[in-house]
């Protein structure tokens, strides 16, 4: 089994060494290291090379934003998930722009964190329902053009009210008993019907339209 390299940025130490006995409680998780500040994060992630960056969004410095952007800057393809006590919409809309590769609260329980580590290290996003629910009451219609004459099939919306609840293609397909492969199929069409770029975006869709299962 591959480990998964996940390096902790907060400004609390017992914060972070929390969350490190939950990980490291998984066969396939592993904290490489530890943050203070933004800074040291970049520092860190020069020299360390984790997999996953859980990165706090309020720390002095260097918050989590602005860290994101210059992580961004120097590795677009680096995977990271911001954690927040917050529900600020300003914040999350901003690292939705930045690339963020999931979001969760830090009072989420200890599952739903590993399952973002695992989907976000898999290639999939993860974004909380409650987080998602506050990106949406704070839109403003800018990921959505609301003039796009949208015309989803049964499975394709069965799909995205999947993607909606945080699985990702395996699980939708073992749910829906058809193959990875046609999910990955599914996933792509709904993308370019409803204008999105990537699974984040498609489930602040579902939320905001009320896309649900019946």
């Amino acid at each position: 089994m591959n480990k998964i390299n996940v390096l902790l940025v907060d400004d609390h130490s017992l914060v972070r060494q929390g969350i490190k006995q939950i990980l490291e409680l998984e066969k396939d998780l592993f904290v490489i290291g530890q943050a203070n500040n933004g800074e040291e994060a970049i520092v860190q992630v020069q020299e360390l090379k984790p997999d996953i960056v859980l990165l706090d969004i309020n720390m002095p410095k260097l918050n989590g934003i602005h860290t994101l952007r210059r992580l961004k800057g120097i590795d677009s393809e680096i995977k990271v998930i911001m954690l927040t006590f917050y529900e600020d919409s300003e914040y999350l809309f901003e690292a939705l722009n930045l690339g963020a590769n999931g979001y969760i609260l830090k009072d989420a329980e200890s599952d739903s964190l590993i399952k973002a580590i695992r989907d976000v290290y898999h290639g999939d996003s993860y974004v909380h329902p409650s987080i998602a629910a506050s990106l949406v009451k704070g839109s403003n219609d800018r990921y959505i053009n609301e003039k796009t004459n949208t015309k989803l099939t049964k499975r394709e919306y069965e799909v995205l009210t999947l993607i909606a609840e945080g699985l990702n293609n395996r699980e939708i397909a073992n749910n829906l008993y058809i193959s990875e492969k046609t999910v990955k199929n599914h996933v792509s069409n709904i993308f370019k019907k409803i204008n999105v770029n990537d699974r984040t975006q498609a489930a602040i869709y579902a939320y905001k339209h009320n896309i649900k299962k019946v």
